[in-house]
């Protein structure tokens, strides 16, 4: 009896390290988005970003821009004639929408100031507290978590498919393949009550773009 009671406790012992075992560190999820993205070297080698924009919210259509290099960007929206912009010129930034300029607060310029042109980049594991297996519709997983969001990366793909703050949650749909680059082409977000489908386009790396783009007058 004793010698079934030790066969089951190593069997369930052997089971649980398996289970264990499982799951990949933060730093190897990280590792392999970057990876199935087109690699460290090619994400690395992307200095500028330009992509078109159109954003579906509450039966509206807007069109718009976005344009990044180094650690500054720039998203115009426009519709019914009223432009929306978000500019970051790499030290501070502003929204302004319907003629009401908002600075970007404190924390917000703290994470802009360490941004990459590529976001994959600038995720760092020593910032994930927790890692788990989860499932979503019936397929697995892996979510990473930090103090204030949540990601979850395709087990088989391993790529990013969602993420989640106390903000709202934005889902990936499609990726286009550029230059040997996943980009994200379409995705949904849900925030403050609304649902927004966003789909880029027209999307090209590594063209001129002047730093007077970035400047905040």
């Amino acid at each position: 009896m004793k010698k079934i009671i030790l066969t089951f406790a190593l069997s369930t012992l052997m089971v649980a390290n398996m289970a264990a075992q499982a799951v990949p560190t933060a730093k190897q999820i990280i590792d392999n988005y970057v990876t199935a993205l087109g690699g460290k070297q090619k994400l690395e080698a992307v200095k500028t970003l330009s992509m078109k924009n159109t954003i579906s919210v509450m039966g509206m259509e807007m069109q718009g821009t976005t344009i990044k290099k180094d650690n500054k960007y720039k998203s115009t929206q426009s519709m019914m004639g009223q432009e929306m912009v978000q500019i970051f010129d790499g030290e501070k930034g502003y929204a302004n929408q319907m003629g009401q300029k908002i600075e970007f607060p404190a924390d917000q310029v703290a994470k802009l100031k360490t941004s990459k042109v590529m976001d994959a980049l600038g995720l760092d594991p020593a910032k994930i507290k927790t890692v788990e297996k989860k499932q979503l519709e019936g397929k697995d997983y892996f979510l990473l978590s930090s103090d204030d969001s949540k990601s979850y990366f395709d087990a088989k793909t391993n790529l990013l498919f969602k993420t989640e703050s106390d903000k709202g949650s934005m889902t990936i749909n499609k990726y286009a393949d550029i230059d040997g680059i996943k980009f994200v082409e379409e995705m949904a977000i849900d925030a403050g009550g609304q649902h927004i489908e966003m789909k880029n386009s027209d999307i090209k790396i590594n063209q001129p773009i002047s730093d007077d783009e970035f400047k905040i007058n």
